[in-house]
């Protein structure tokens, strides 16, 4: 049970630019509430979600905005509201005054304005680039981990966690170095020592965004059921399960994408070692489910 009662200057983040400001106020369930102030005269979109069934709510709380919709003008005054789904192009409208108005989305956006996570995001692409191996990693092991999470029906809040875990699971390798990371043969000790940390510094990194959770799964998304993995050695059920989905999503990507010290596997060479694996080191319902997946998408028999 929760009941959580904020001051009118209470927000979880904010974002500020030129013409306009959001206010993150509550989220839960894969739903956002925000508050966004626009500046006279801007210009502001409306944008088709990637998703299906995601509904947005505006309120327009004061000031005066108008717009095209289905080829007319309307104007709407404080009290108005609009409510968009399923959109195939963007609606856009301009501020008559500077407005205020109420926005409640039910897929998470504001983590894409955050400062805070686009710091986050621009250290894994700068990784991603000392590396030419690891290209679009992330976002392939992202893509992956939320088809598993479907699959398997997993909460909305969870399938948001697993999705901004996924795509920064390798943040911490921003302080690896790099020659050890574009090392083409096998790792000292002390070089493997280096690689092990990255789930530490990463789960460090993360701990202020306002995503509960993440900092654990990407601290553990390199152990492994049998307690095999690093960096604590955690096995079994002491593994949250959005680090066991990230786990084989990120294995499978590594294996069928070229690397400095081998080329790339097969997918189903790549799914028959998930499968050697699965019960020792990855999750059987997840391997199950990826599988699944990967057959239904024709990519294996």
């Amino acid at each position: 049970m929760s009941f959580v009662i904020k001051k009118k200057d209470e927000y979880i983040e904010q974002f500020i630019s030129n013409s306009f400001d959001i206010n993150l106020l509550a989220r839960g369930d894969g739903t956002e509430i925000m508050v966004q102030h626009i500046t006279q005269g801007s210009l502001f979109y409306v944008y088709p979600s990637e998703h299906s069934n995601v509904m947005e709510f505006y309120y327009l709380l004061a000031g005066e905005i108008t717009g095209e919709v289905y080829g007319e003008t309307v104007i709407l005054d404080p009290h108005d509201y609009f409510i968009s789904s399923d959109l195939e192009e963007p609606v856009h409208f301009r501020a008559r005054t500077d407005v205020t108005m109420l926005w409640v989305v039910t897929e998470p956006t504001f983590h894409e304005l955050s400062a805070e996570f686009q710091t986050l995001k621009n250290m894994v692409e700068m990784v991603e680039k000392k590396d030419r191996y690891t290209y679009q990693h992330n976002n392939r092991v992202a893509m992956y981990a939320v088809k598993i999470a479907r699959k398997l029906k997993l909460a909305k809040v969870q399938l948001e966690n697993l999705y901004i875990s996924s795509v920064l699971h390798d943040v911490g390798k921003i302080n690896t170095p790099e020659e050890v990371l574009l090392k083409p043969g096998r790792l000292t000790e002390e070089e493997f020592a280096l690689i092990m940390r990255h789930p530490i510094d990463g789960a460090e990194m993360v701990k202020s965004l306002y995503f509960e959770g993440i900092s654990t799964i990407i601290l553990q998304h390199h152990e492994r059921l049998n307690g095999s993995g690093y960096p604590y050695g955690l096995s079994g059920d002491d593994i949250v399960l959005e680090a066991r989905i990230i786990a084989v999503s990120d294995t499978f990507d590594a294996m069928t994408e070229d690397r400095a010290y081998r080329k790339a596997l097969s997918v189903q060479t790549a799914v028959d070692e998930l499968v050697k694996l699965s019960g020792s080191h990855y999750d059987p319902t997840i391997v199950d489910a990826f599988v699944e997946i990967l057959k239904e998408e024709g990519r294996i028999n």
